[in-house]
């Protein structure tokens, strides 16, 4: 008895060192992000020509930000280019440029002689479904509002992310689009392939994209309904790859000096923090706290009577997977030290808007062939076209007068 304890005692001792050894890990020379987003806008839907007409914000299309930062210096001017697989459309490769130092803006704080306090008021709101909640709105006066105040009205969660390459924070970076090239990433454009970063100030990277982290599908909405009670029934198509979905909505209240914000949380969350991508780990907290929608979910309704009249919008973001790879890989025994050269992550986001008017912008695509179809094919055609009888409003015509009307609202 006394051996076989002896032998255990032994036995433990022995594996005691191995098991309580804690790696040695080394951070990666180079960091290399790629931001993918798929922007369905209120461009991709519309009549044909009238997609240019909305601000650059409202325009709908594939979008990528490449950022590459390394702890190295170059040798020589910094120069770095992403080798991209053919079906991206856009050539061999993208120059990641180093952006030159630029002299930080001032900005006007409360204690500045030049700082305007804002008028009004804000009004928050938050909750799917026809009627809205006990205790809300939470009403922000601007022109009395304190510190204390305000850290309490703007409830947002804090989000838990990795903090990405950026000038500044890495001795050496550069990335796209930039002044060298900006070209605009096609509608077709694909990223599953192989991927190469090679650079002057950086291992030489490489890493490959499959279908799980190519774009996401764009947001698709169906045509907003407005109950008889006044609420907006607001329903989407299921995006694939989606892990979560969050909603944001923003419009006039009883005057031109009351803004309204309205998120589809079943708790108080402004959300601007959440408009933007989140790893897959966060979202899943997110959904378990009732703050961001299952994917799941394809509808929420927007409660009446929170905006006055029918101009409000209503922002969409389909949150995606993440694509991360570390080179090398980290080697099973524990005493090997992990000396990383390389890593690389490729996050994903869908997004849209829609107006909460009855129709929003979801039929807006039906009446593209029929706009195409009525419209001069040139102006010497239009300015000899006869005239016609007045014709009832087309789809087009709706989607015209919401523009007007949120650039009233607006200021755009």
């Amino acid at each position: 008895m006394k051996r076989l304890a002896l032998a255990a005692a032994v036995l433990t001792a022995s594996a005691s060192p191995l098991y309580g050894q804690t790696q040695k890990v080394t951070p990666p020379i180079a960091v290399y992000w790629m931001s993918v987003e798929t922007n369905a806008g209120m461009g991709m839907g519309m009549p044909a020509g009238m997609g240019g007409m909305l601000p650059p914000g409202m325009q709908g299309g594939k979008r990528m930000k490449l950022d590459l930062g390394s702890s190295r210096s170059a040798s020589g001017p910094p120069r770095a280019d992403h080798a991209i697989p053919a079906g991206l459309a856009m050539g061999q490769s993208l120059p990641l440029v180093t952006p030159q130092a630029e002299r930080p803006q001032g900005r006007s704080e409360p204690g500045d002689p030049n700082f305007e306090r804002p008028k009004g008021r804000m009004l928050i709101y938050w909750g799917c479904g026809e009627a809205i909640r006990a205790g809300q709105p939470v009403i922000i006066d601007f022109a009395s509002l304190g510190t204390q105040e305000a850290s309490q009205a703007f409830k947002s969660r804090n989000v838990r992310r990795p903090t990405g390459p950026a000038f500044g924070r890495n001795r050496t970076f550069g990335d796209w689009p930039n002044n060298e090239n900006s070209t605009q990433v096609p509608q077709q454009a694909s990223l599953v392939g192989n991927h190469t970063v090679a650079g002057n100030y950086s291992p030489e990277i490489h890493f490959s994209v499959g279908e799980r982290h190519d774009f996401m599908a764009p947001v698709a909405f169906d045509p907003v309904n407005k109950t008889s009670a006044g609420a907006f029934q607001v329903k989407w198509q299921a995006i694939p790859t989606a892990t979560g979905y969050f909603a944001t909505a923003m419009g006039q209240g009883d005057n031109q000096n009351d803004v309204v914000m309205w998120s589809s949380s079943e708790v108080q969350e402004m959300g601007h923090a959440l408009m933007d991508y989140l790893p897959p780990n966060e979202v899943r907290r997110l959904i378990k706290e009732t703050i961001v929608m299952s994917p799941q979910i394809t509808e929420c309704t927007v409660p009446a009577g929170i905006f006055k009249g029918e101009g409000a919008m209503f922002n969409f973001i389909a949150y995606g997977d993440e694509l991360n790879v570390v080179h090398p890989p980290r080697p099973k025994d524990p005493r090997t030290p992990w000396e990383q050269q390389y890593a690389v992550k490729v996050r994903l986001k869908s997004t849209g808007m829609t107006m909460l008017a009855e129709g929003g912008m979801g039929d807006a695509g039906r009446s593209r062939g029929r706009a195409e179809r009525d419209a001069p094919s040139s102006q010497s055609e239009q300015r000899s076209a006869p005239s016609q009888p007045a014709r009832p409003p087309s789809g087009a015509d709706a989607v015209q007068q919401g523009i007007d009307a949120l650039r009233g609202i607006f200021g755009r």
